[in-house]
């Protein structure tokens, strides 16, 4: 049982941060009320958070590998537990909104400090059974968020939902200090602060600019603006990244296999980003409670957990292309079925799609990482499903107020259906050296 202590502690801390993506999803009407807020104010709510975490995410990884994945994890739980207390005290919308963002500091570094330290602590068969655990506790934080939410809500306030992680962060931090050893950090050198810097800049000024035109300002000065910002933005980043010790090893995408991977994880995690728009349909559409809503999207949840536990008794059987491909197949699968009013079925058979393909896409890509990069390794995967799930929020926000829930489970599962193909074609596995 001693062997497993190090997972039980990393999915403690993976549950916190992931709980917060989607545990304010049932309480926007809420907050919106209280506050004072307009949708699109409401939108950032949940936007703000997924797009530190993605902005953060490649270089808390690299942080990680330089400083010790286990400095980096207790560091994330300390600002991750006073950020919620902010959120929670917040008297207005402007106020929370900066409060989750700080919030996602602490979120990312223990995003990518998780991954990183259950590479380093198990090998061979082991270590898929911890991806496993992992990914199954990640999912079930994921999608238990909208339920936890509305009781919390409906019961206690919106702010409960973020006092309750304090209680959690404190004995998450004291099981850490008992549960890891103390780190070895794989990396010396510099860290590259300006690929950081544009990779931030990038992704910051995408989801503003599709973000202002999902509120109908495509041709706003501002939302142009933001778009040509991010052009160049990540065309300067591809540039620094062509150094020695870079934030992301992009000789990487050189394999077909390895992005279409990348393509795969973001793809899953559209089915996150339409659970804010679900969540928001069942409770104005159809006159829900929080807690009524949350219990809709249960099957999601229930799905996804016990499927990610037994794929690890699998892993080693498939080749990862054929389970990613399933797996991102039946989420897009599970959508369709949605979109036909089926949807306690849809979100089932979605939440086996994402129990499939969570630990196949972590096992693959430590496969594919260079030796001691395991931050790196966990940046990748991270930062491209939160990218992934923060761009979809803001794409689907369009669908959305276009056309209501059938564009959101339309474009979706076309994605979903794509992207699942394409990994089902046979291709080699990149592997980098450094």
């Amino acid at each position: 049982m001693r062997k497993w202590l190090p997972l039980i502690a990393v999915c403690a801390g993976s549950f916190l941060f992931l709980l917060d993506t989607t545990v304010v999803t049932v309480a926007l009407p809420r907050i919106g009320a209280d506050l004072s807020a307009s949708v699109g104010q409401l939108q950032w709510v949940p936007d703000v958070y997924t797009l530190v975490l993605t902005v953060l995410m490649l270089a808390a990884g690299s942080l990680a590998d330089r400083w010790g994945p286990r400095r980096t994890f207790l560091a994330g739980l300390v600002v991750f537990g006073l950020a919620s207390l902010a959120c929670g005290f917040s008297p207005d919308i402007g106020m929370l909104i900066a409060a989750r963002g700080v919030q996602a500091i602490g979120g990312a570094a223990l995003a990518v400090t998780g991954f990183a330290l259950l590479v380093a602590h198990y090998d061979g068969r082991e270590r898929g059974t911890a991806i496993s655990v992992f990914f199954a506790v990640n999912g079930l934080g994921a999608a238990v968020g909208p339920l936890a939410g509305g009781v919390l809500t409906e019961y206690f306030g919106w702010s409960a939902i973020f006092f309750v992680n304090v209680p959690l962060v404190v004995l998450t931090a004291v099981f850490t200090v008992f549960a890891l050893g103390r780190d070895t950090p794989a990396r010396r050198g510099r860290f590259d602060l300006a690929g950081a810097a544009w990779f931030a800049l990038g992704a910051a000024s995408l989801v503003h600019g599709l973000t202002l035109g999902g509120e109908g300002r495509w041709t706003s000065p501002v939302t142009v603006g933001a778009l040509v910002v991010s052009v160049v933005a990540f065309a300067a980043f591809g540039f620094v990244e062509r150094r020695p010790e870079p934030l992301l090893d992009l000789r990487l995408f050189r394999d077909g296999g390895f992005t279409t991977l990348v393509a795969c994880a973001a793809a899953s995690t559209l089915t996150f980003a339409a659970l804010v728009y679900v969540s928001l349909w069942l409770q104005t559409g159809r006159a829900l409670g929080p807690v009524a809503a949350g219990l809709e999207l249960a099957p999601l949840a229930v799905a996804s957990f016990l499927t990610s536990t037994l794929a690890g008794r699998v892993l080693h059987r498939f080749p990862p292309r054929v389970l990613l491909g399933a797996g991102v197949l039946l989420g897009a699968a599970g959508c369709l079925l949605q979109l036909g009013l089926a949807v306690p079925a849809g979100l089932a058979v979605t939440g086996i799609g994402v129990g499939i393909a969570g630990p196949a896409t972590g096992a693959a890509i430590v496969a594919a990482a260079p030796p001691g990069r395991a931050g790196m390794a966990a940046g990748i995967l991270t930062t491209t499903r939160q990218f992934g799930q923060t761009l979809g929020v803001a794409v689907l926000g369009i669908a959305y107020q276009a056309g209501g829930l059938a564009p959101v489970y339309v474009v979706a599962a076309g994605c979903g259906g794509v992207t699942g193909l394409l990994a089902l074609v046979p291709r080699k596995q990149a592997r980098v050296t450094t």
